[in-house]
């Protein structure tokens, strides 16, 4: 089964993308990071539990206020009342210690990659062919070596991500907007390392212009996707488990290699810029 790697940027439309993947004529399962996120933070659920064990006594208002809407004191099943995201997030982020986000972290992680291996795991079972693992930050939070392909959705021009963001989010100034950009790993630089890994293992979706553009675009994407991973290999797959496990093996050695060679070329062309930058400094100097 083909582990799919699903990320973007702000306003790009990866959710627009894995919307289309999971429905007709693909029909692929996608394992949402950010849903996931949330559910293992549920009322019963042993994240919550830990949550409210560790931040409950020093943050008052973790728990949102009881209402009949929401079950009450005890919440609907008595499992609790749901957490104050934005609270906890003022609590750790805002006014916490390093230490307070590290046992935040600590809680939410594991359980957020454990629910995600379950839900691969049926996948294949079913016999899925592929699953999509939709990460926001697959990059950076470890996930690349995991993923057979990696697709990236992207806008070659700036402005158009600029233009989405503030139509969507209205109340953003363009000084917000641009802000959120800035903060974020740029869409272009995400492309190229994605496109670093070759053929096949990773594929942009370029998506500048409308929805049946869009379309257009993810049918040719996946036709190469589809290209590196065959049904008869999907099959192979799944009626022989050692053969799984081997070419499971072999693609995350590989794609560990790609992403360390593109991060030491990455460190090399840095190391020369800084000694040209030191270069010309000295000779502005000497002048």
């Amino acid at each position: 089964m083909l582990l799919l790697g699903l990320t973007g940027s702000i306003a790009t439309g990866k959710s627009t993308v894995s919307q289309i993947l999971s429905s007709p004529p693909y029909n692929l399962p996608v394992v949402d990071a950010d849903k996931v996120a949330r559910q293992v933070v549920e009322p019963g659920t042993t994240g919550y539990k830990k949550i409210v064990e560790a931040f409950g006594p020093s943050t008052p208002d973790l728990l949102v206020e009881a209402t009949s809407e929401n079950g009450g004191e005890h919440g609907h099943n008595g499992k609790g009342r749901p957490l104050n995201r934005p609270a906890l997030g003022r609590r750790v982020f805002g006014e916490g210690l390093e230490s307070d986000r590290k046992t935040l972290n600590k809680i939410v992680h594991p359980a957020v990659r454990r629910e995600m291996y379950r839900q691969m795991i049926m996948a294949y079972f079913r016999g899925s062919w592929a699953v999509v693992l939709d990460v926001p930050l697959l990059f950076e939070s470890g996930w690349e070596p995991m993923c057979g392909t990696i697709m990236v959705v992207a806008v070659r021009d700036p402005k158009v991500q600029m233009q989405r963001l503030r139509a969507r989010d209205d109340h953003l100034t363009e000084e917000d907007a641009r802000n959120r950009v800035a903060s974020q790993w740029d869409i272009r630089d995400k492309a190229d390392k994605c496109l670093a890994r070759g053929e096949k293992a990773g594929v942009v979706v370029w998506n500048d212009g409308g929805k049946e553009e869009l379309k257009q675009e993810v049918d040719r994407v996946m036709a190469v996707v589809r290209r590196g991973s065959p049904p008869w290999w999907g099959w192979a797959l799944l009626l022989c488990p050692p053969l799984a496990a081997l070419a499971g093996t072999w693609s995350y050695v590989r794609m560990w290699w790609i992403k360390r060679q593109w991060e030491k070329q990455k460190t090399m062309e840095k190391a020369k810029f800084i000694s040209a930058y030191a270069a010309g400094q000295a000779a502005f100097g000497k002048t």
